[in-house]
This record gives C-alpha cells, sequence and structure tokens, in this order.
C-alpha cells in the first residue's frame, strides 16, 4: 500500500514534506490552533519535556550495600555473638554493618542527571500563534501544529519546520558542528538526514540572528533532543572491574569463612570438649579472624582520595569506582578539537593571487595590494567582533578578524560598509556579503563602490571563478592550468592539517536578484591557511599512552585529512591511517566493525555521529576492552555513558556532557585524561597493597584459634574476638588508608593496562599475604604469646581461667598476641608500600599519612592495655618491659624478610606494554 509522503517513521508527519502537505498532516495553518485545539493536543502528546526514568531511591541503594557478600557474612556473626550471649560483641558487628552501609552508598550514589540537564535546552517561554493573537506561553505547553515565533537570539522551542523567514542557528549541541548553519523558508532541496535539511530547526539548538516563524511538529521526546535523551537512558551503568572483583573476592572469603567455622566447630565441641556457648563463640571467632570489616570501608575511602586528587590535577570524577576503571583503560577514543588541539584557530599561510606567503609576513610590514584585497575581502565576509581587544564569534572567522585587525583593516576607513549577506550554507560550503567600500584609487571620499566578497571551501569558490587576480592587481582568465596549480596548493595545506579558505569578489554594478546571481563570474584572490594547533602537552602524553601499552582512537566530526595531519602530529598516527566516515561505518555490520577494529591498528573515524560513537564504544567493549570516551556536545551524552570512562569537556562541554560523563575535565585537555590513566593504575596498585596489608593479618588472627582447638583446648585462646575488631577496626585502618595515598611505583606507565579479566587478588598476592607475610607474623606473634605464659610457669594444659594463678599472665599473654599482630602491621605496611621495587626507590619516609597511622595504632593500642575499663572490655594487661622490648624486633624482621623476596623478585624480567 503506498504510503502518505506526509507520514515518517518517527511517530509524526514527514517535516521535509511539501509545506501544504505538511500541514495538512498537523491538522493545522500557519495562523496556528486555537486554544481548546492545543488543550486537545497536550493531553494527547503531553508537555513538551524530556521525560526521564525512574531511577533507584536511597533507600534501595542502601539496602544493596547491606546484602554485599562481606555484609551478609557480617549478618551471620552478629546473629551467632546474640545467640551465644555475647550481646556486646554482636552489637559491634552490627554498628560495622551499618557505618559500612551509610558510608559506601553515601560515596556511591550519583544523581543521574543527563535528562534533566538535557531540559535546561528548553526555553521557559516561548512566543506562539494562538486563537490567530501572538502569545507568551511556556514552552512546555507547545504542540504538534502550533506555530513558534524565532528570534536572534531564542533558544528553538521544538523541532519545527519555517514557514517564513530565515535564521541563523548553531546546531553544534545536537551534531557537533561548531560552523552555524543557515536555514530558510525557501530551501527546497531535500535530504535524507534531518539534522541537515535547510528548513528544519530543532529543539535545544540557538538562534544566532534574524527571526522566522515555524510551525511545530514534534515536541519533547519525540524531537531529536528527546531521542538522544531515549538513547542516553537506553544506556545502563555495568559495574566496574573493581565492584565486580570486590564482589567476587567477598563470596571467597565468605565461602573460606563459613568452611571454616563449620569444620573447626565440631573440633571445638567434640575435641576440644567445649561447651555449645562456647564452640559459638569459637566460630564467630574463625568468622571476624577471617572477615576484613574494614575492606569495605577502606576501599571506599582510597578511592575517594583519589577522586580528590584527580579533581587538583584538572580531573572531576564523579563515581568513585570510576577511578579503578581508568587505570584498567586500554582504549581512549579522543576527540581533535580542544581535546587534542588548543580550539583557537591561527592564520598561518596565505595565497595572494600567484604568490605563496608561507610564512606570513609580520603585522609591521604593510601588504601589498593583491594581499590587501584579500585581507579587505575576508574582513568584509566576516560575522566576527572584536571588542576591546576580544573576538566575538566563530572561531575561524575569529582568526581572520584578527589577522585583519593586526594590519590596519579592521575597525577603520578601508573596512566595507554591509548592504547584504548570503549566510553560510553547508552544502554550498560558501558565505557571501555585498558590501560598499571606498573606490579602489584616489577618488574623492563618499566615492563607493558595490562588491560582493565571497570566502568557503576552496573547491566550491573555484568553481565559480571565471578570473584571477595578477601580481599587478588585474584581473586576467582563469585557465585550467592555473586551477590544477591552485587545487594542488590547496591539497598541500591541508596536508599539513591546515584549513584552506578560499577568497573571491565580483564588482557589482548593482544589488544581485538572488544568490546564483551573486556568486558567478567571481575573481579569485586567492587562500588563506589556518590550523588549530595541538596543545604542546599532548605529544608527551601521546608518547606515554604507546609506552603504557594505551591504543588511541581519534572520533571527531571533522574532516578525516585533517584529522589526520593533526594525529600524526601528535603521534596518534605514524603512518597512514584507515579513515573511516560515519556514513561508511553506518554500512558496516557489527561484526565488521570489531573485525576493522581489531586489524586496523591505526584508524581515525571523521564525521562521527551519535549512534557512530556508540557503536564503536559496543564494539571495544565486545572485545573485552575498557574504553574511555571524550564529548562536549548533546549528542555524545548516550556514547559517554555507554563507554566504561565517560570524560566530559568541562569548558567546551554541554550541561548534558558533564552531566552524562563519568568524569569531567575541567581544562579540556587530553593531557590530563594520560594523567587521570595513571592515577587510576596509582590507585588499582594501592588498593592492591592494603588489601595485602589487611590479608597479611589473617593468618597471625585464624592460627591461635587453629592451635586452640587442634591443642584440644589445652592452650588457651591467644586471642580474643573482641581483641581481633580492635585490630581490623582499629589499629589497621589508618595504615591502610595510609596505603590508599602512597606514589606511584617507579615504572607504573611502561606496565601493559590490565585486562578486564584480570583479578585484583591473585594467587601470588594470596601467597605473599596468608604465607608469606602471614606465617611469618604468627610464628612471631605466637612466640610471643608462649614466650609469656612460659615465663609465668604455664606447663600443657595448665587452667588460666579467672581466679586461677595463672589468669593475670593469660591476660598479659593475649596481650602480647594482640601487641604482636599491631608490631607485626607495621613492618607489613612497609613492605606492601611496593610490589617489586624497594621502599628505598619509593623513600622510606616519603609516606608521611603512613607515618602517622603508625603512631595512631600504637597510642590506640596503649590506651586498650592501659585504660582500665577497657582492659575489661578487650581482655587486656599492661605487659612487662622486657615484652615491649621484645615487639620492637618484629617489624624490622617482617619487612626484611620481604625486602629479600621483592629483591629476589626484581632479578626476573617485568612484563613490558605492548605498542
Amino acid at each position: 500500500m503506498a504510503s502518505n509522503p506526509a507520514t515518517t517513521t518517527r511517530e509524526g508527519p514527514d517535516p521535509q514534506a511539501p509545506l501544504a502537505e505538511l500541514a495538512a498532516a498537523l491538522e493545522s495553518g500557519f495562523e496556528g490552533l486555537s486554544s481548546e485545539e492545543a488543550q486537545r493536543r497536550l493531553q494527547r502528546y503531553g508537555p513538551n519535556e524530556l521525560r526521564r526514568e525512574q531511577k533507584a531511591s536511597y533507600w534501595r541503594e542502601l539496602g544493596r550495600q547491606l546484602v554485599h557478600p562481606l555484609a551478609l557474612l557480617l549478618w551471620v556473626a552478629a546473629g551467632l555473638a546474640w545467640i551465644a550471649g555475647t550481646t556486646v560483641l554482636s552489637v559491634a558487628i552490627l554498628l560495622v554493618i551499618a557505618l559500612n552501609a551509610v558510608f559506601a552508598s553515601a560515596q556511591e550514589r550519583q544523581a543521574e542527571r543527563a535528562v534533566e540537564a538535557l531540559t535546561k535546552y528548553l526555553p521557559q517561554q516561548v512566543k506562539a500563534r494562538r486563537d490567530g493573537q501572538w502569545r507568551e506561553i511556556a514552552g512546555s505547553e507547545l504542540v504538534p501544529g502550533d506555530v513558534v515565533e524565532i528570534s536572534e537570539g531564542d533558544r528553538v522551542p521544538a523541532d519545527a519546520r519555517l514557514i517564513e523567514g530565515a535564521v541563523e542557528v548553531d546546531l553544534s549541541a545536537l551534531t557537533g558542528e561548531s560552523q552555524p548553519v543557515y536555514r530558510a523558508a525557501d530551501s527546497s532541496e531535500r535530504t535524507a538526514v534531518l539534522t541537515e535539511a535547510g528548513t528544519l530547526v530543532f529543539s535545544g539548538t540557538s538562534c544566532l540572528a534574524d527571526d522566522a516563524r515555524a510551525l511545530v511538529y514534534a515536541t519533547g521526546m519525540r524531537t531529536e533532543l528527546g531521542r538522544i535523551a531515549e538513547l542516553s537512558q537506553r544506556v545502563g551503568r555495568d559495574e566496574s572491574p573493581l565492584e565486580r572483583q570486590v564482589r567476587r573476592v567477598a563470596w571467597v572469603i565468605a565461602a573460606v569463612a563459613v568452611a571454616a567455622g563449620a569444620l573447626f566447630f565440631p573440633i571445638g565441641v567434640f575435641a576440644a570438649g567445649m561447651e555449645i556457648s562456647e564452640a559459638f563463640a569459637f566460630a564467630i571467632g574463625l568468622l571476624v579472624a577471617n572477615v576484613p570489616e574494614g575492606l569495605l570501608p577502606i576501599i571506599t575511602l582510597a578511592l575517594a582520595v583519589g577522586v580528590r586528587g584527580l579533581a587538583r590535577q584538572g580531573a572531576v570524577v564523579k563515581r568513585l569506582s570510576a577511578v579503578e576503571t581508568l587505570g584498567s583503560t586500554n582504549v581512549i577514543c579522543t576527540d581533535k578539537t580542544g581535546t587534542v588541539t588548543e580550539n583557537r584557530m591561527h592564520v598561518v599561510a596565505a595565497r595572494a593571487g600567484d604568490r605563496l606567503l608561507d610564512p606570513l609576513p609580520p603585522p609591521d610590514v604593510a601588504p601589498d595590494a593583491v594581499l590587501r584585497r584579500l585581507l579587505v575581502a575576508v574582513v568584509a565576509c566576516n560575522n566576527a567582533e572584536l571588542n576591546d581587544g576580544d573576538c566575538i564569534g566563530d572561531p575561524t572567522e575569529v582568526a581572520l578578524l584578527r589577522y585583519g585587525a593586526d594590519r590596519g583593516l579592521y575597525p577603520g576607513p578601508e573596512r566595507p560598509r554591509r548592504r547584504a549577506q548570503f549566510h553560510f550554507d553547508p552544502k554550498l560550503r560558501l558565505m557571501s556579503t555585498v558590501d560598499a567600500q571606498p573606490e579602489e584609487g584616489s577618488g574623492p571620499p563618499g566615492d563607493e563602490q558595490l562588491w560582493l566578497h565571497t570566502k568557503g571551501a576552496p573547491e566550491e569558490v573555484l568553481r565559480r571563478c571565471a578570473y584571477v587576480i595578477g601580481d599587478d592587481g588585474d584581473d586576467r582568465p582563469l585557465d585550467e592550468a592555473y586551477r590544477t596549480g591552485f587545487e594542488a596548493a590547496v591539497r598541500a595545506e591541508a596536508e599539513q592539517g591546515r584549513r584552506v579558505l578560499a577568497v573571491a569578489r565580483r564588482r557589482l554594478t548593482g544589488m544581485p536578484a538572488d544568490r546564483d546571481d551573486a556568486e558567478r563570474d567571481l575573481t579569485l584572490l586567492g587562500f588563506i591557511a589556518m590550523i588549530d594547533p595541538a596543545r604542546p602537552e599532548v605529544p608527551e602524553a601521546v608518547a606515554k599512552c604507546h609506552t603504557a601499552g594505551i591504543r588511541i582512537l581519534m572520533v571527531t566530526g571533522d574532516h578525516g585529512l585533517t584529522a589526520t595531519a593533526i594525529a600524526r602530529q601528535v603521534g596518534i598516527v605514524r603512518g597512514e591511517p584507515r579513515i573511516v566516515t560515519g556514513e561508511e561505518l553506518t554500512g558496516l555490520s557489527d561484526a565488521e566493525l570489531r573485525r576493522l577494529l581489531a586489524e586496523e591498528r591505526e584508524v581515525l573515524f571523521a564525521r562521527a555521529s551519535p549512534e557512530v560513537k556508540l557503536r564503536i564504544a559496543d564494539a571495544l567493549q565486545a572485545d573485552g576492552q575498557v574504553v574511555a570516551m571524550t564529548g562536549d556536545g548533546v549528542n555524545d551524552a548516550p556514547a559517554l555513558r555507554k563507554a566504561d570512562i565517560g570524560i566530559a569537556m568541562g569548558i567546551a562541554g554541554t550541561d548534558v556532557t558533564r552531566e552524562a560523563g563519568t568524569m569531567i575535565l575541567t581544562d579540556d585537555n587530553f593531557a590530563t585524561i594520560v594523567t587521570a590513566v595513571g592515577a587510576g593504575r596509582r590507585v588499582y596498585d594501592n588498593v592492591r597493597k592494603f588489601i595485602l596489608y589487611i590479608f597479611a593479618h589473617a593468618t597471625p588472627e585464624v592460627i591461635p584459634f587453629l592451635i586452640f582447638a587442634l591443642s584440644a583446648g589445652a592452650v588457651p585462646l591467644p586471642l580474643t574476638v573482641m581483641q581481633i575488631l580492635a585490630i581490623d577496626l582499629g589499629t589497621e585502618t589508618l595504615p591502610a588508608l595510609a596505603l590508599g595515598r602512597e606514589q606511584a611505583e617507579p615504572g607504573l606507565m611502561e606496565r601493559p593496562p590490565r585486562r578486564r579479566t584480570d583479578k585484583i587478588i591473585t594467587r601470588a598476592l594470596l601467597f605473599r599475604a596468608w604465607v608469606f607475610l602471614g606465617l611469618i607474623s604468627s610464628v612471631l606473634v605466637m612466640g610471643g604469646f608462649f614466650l609469656v605464659l612460659l615465663d609465668a610457669g604455664w606447663t600443657w594444659g595448665a587452667p588460666t581461667g579467672e581466679g586461677t594463678p595463672l589468669h593475670d599472665a593469660y591476660r598479659q599473654a593475649t596481650t602480647m598476641t594482640f601487641l604482636g599482630i599491631v608490631a607485626c602491621q607495621i613492618g607489613t605496611a612497609f613492605a606492601a608500600r611496593t610490589d617489586r621495587a624497594s621502599v628505598r626507590a619509593v623513600g622510606l619516609f616519603s609516606n608521611r599519612m603512613l607515618l602517622w597511622g603508625f603512631l595512631f595504632e600504637i597510642v590506640f593500642a596503649a590506651v586498650i592495655i592501659s585504660w582500665a575499663p577497657l582492659q575489661q572490655l578487650f581482655g587486656t594487661a599492661l605487659p612487662k618491659p622486657w615484652m615491649l622490648a621484645l615487639l620492637l624486633l618484629y617489624p624490622p624482621i617482617v619487612w626484611g624478610a620481604d625486602e629479600l623476596r621483592r629483591a629476589r623478585h626484581r632479578r626476573r624480567p617485568a612484563p613490558v606494554a605492548a605498542m
């Protein structure tokens, strides 16, 4: 069945249909709607607003933290403690659960405001024609069929078709293109892409000049802006690699703890002859000893410290776990303008007639007649403004105006007076102005001539030229040989990454009838070559990425030739890259795109659309890559949310991208991304360091329970559950936090990126923690325990309970076990500061917070063993001086043993990042 030409696949009429058909499909006219009809349509279509999906409440997020595997294990321990009658222990564990949940949820809860930010692009009040009169109404009340007025400075309230007049609009928020475009009611060309249609304007874009009337055909979520909001919401947030691994590790810890309790509970009852209540206490002890209660808050705090550090370096990270994700990034998809480059155009060369001026003559050298005519033309055909030295306008036109102003042509008597303008047309790629200027030569003041001045894409300007200016200032016919040479000169400039604009003029005898009549038989004056220079720090940052095994893909809305030149200049590519346009990529299947990315190491994506960026992120992630992607326009929001790390520009970016991104660059600088990646790697390493530090104490905390159980109670319990809590939540907390602030180990950015599947806790880490450091600490700790008991006359199986002669010695012995673990913590913390390097390589006292952490745990332990109320609670007693002296040997023994292990480890070659 034939379809109505005024229908479209986007839930509404075809906006490019003939105007009469569009109005008929909308059941409207050029006089707009009645109030009653508008109200009915408002009920039907809903308000002109962007809806957002329901997001999880704070309480749901808090509940998620309460059922974390580590939290579940602590719930079990609290329940067992309650059943065993140890109420104080049960309450203490519940308090730990609550603090962990509140802290983690408060830190991790992110307000996803991307769609709310999009609503800022909709005007509050609009001028619409209702009941045959122009009225100010709320933008949310617009409906399809309304007729609105759009004037200079307005934000377009909805997607609409121009019915009268013409406007210059900024579509950069939707398309990423910085060049303003011209939209006119009398444009007739039909396009495949709506945003390129010459008669259409779109919700959320800005009117830069002129005014027009338009017929609304789409509102709210049916607009192009709504489509992007829909895409943005469709992309959910996956767990970061760290979040997944911590959850996996938590289940492993839970399994080990439960297995240990289940295995040794019958040993306590049957082998040791313990009462059921004592067996419960024994099980609780094993659970508590195996669960690192401080792990979650310490990870969260370490990431928070990383976030604050990055903020000081120009990268604001909105989600804590993203800091770690940065460290595993192995692909960076970066834009060009403003990120790799400075986003400031500079005139660097010119061709005036037959002469190429490269380098350009300095400002104090007066331009000859031909160059002066070229400069007069670019100053006249220009919409930028110069006020007190500050230029306002499009960066390209600003560069041209500054160049002319530096040579005295603006402001000045030679500046032409504009009589008419043919706006820049993205299809024609031209802009022209009709200007009145003083007659050349020595004519009397006031004698003026009309000139058409044109600038634009060289091939388009050249096509309309019939003459070329000679060195003598006279026009001569433009032959094919000159055309060929001119085109070659333009290509040579473009290959250097320069943007080239050809300039032409024509003397007029009167106002032209239309654009076609005006832009013909032009005289070619030459061209201006400009460049948006690369940021000086970017090449070094790119080199660091290559050394670190990070792949860089340029994904830009610019032309491929320009992108290639800049990419080669900063080192992103070294040979001849494969240039893939957005249109070409649209024709590739997902499998073909993945194959392209895998096979072509040097590939650039030009003229990229939002869907293109999404597909690139999808394809890379499907191959297990961890992707960081930059963006600054509304159209980039879905891709930023899809990427593992969405990087929004803080200066050039819109509110939408800043809300959708995971990280915001306050300086819009690519080098800051590399700094953030290095910081992410450092944070990941530091997380491993304090995990090693925390896990190393599990062995000396568990072994006392095993000795007690295996001896069938002949050896009294060397460590109480409350003392374990004092260690896990007290003495070890600050040193663990300090390890989270450790400086980067040498060679950090020379290692290959971690794979997405790599585990944060490896067999090597567990061996080093549980077997190597853990067993050394256990031998020292248990040695101190037995020395104290033996010194008091203890024999195998002798009672040590309350009321017995050995009870005070037993309390001193458990205190020695407690203090022994604290002393070993100091040695373990020094050992954990590096994975391969010597501690001397990072500075023995460079981590001042760690030194303060040692002081805190010493003071904390001293209070527990000396203050009577805490002695009663934790079962401690003040040790003798010789016991304290013995403890001084523990840290250097633990640390020294690990220094020897790392020295042997350094003799093996370290992994090198792949190029």
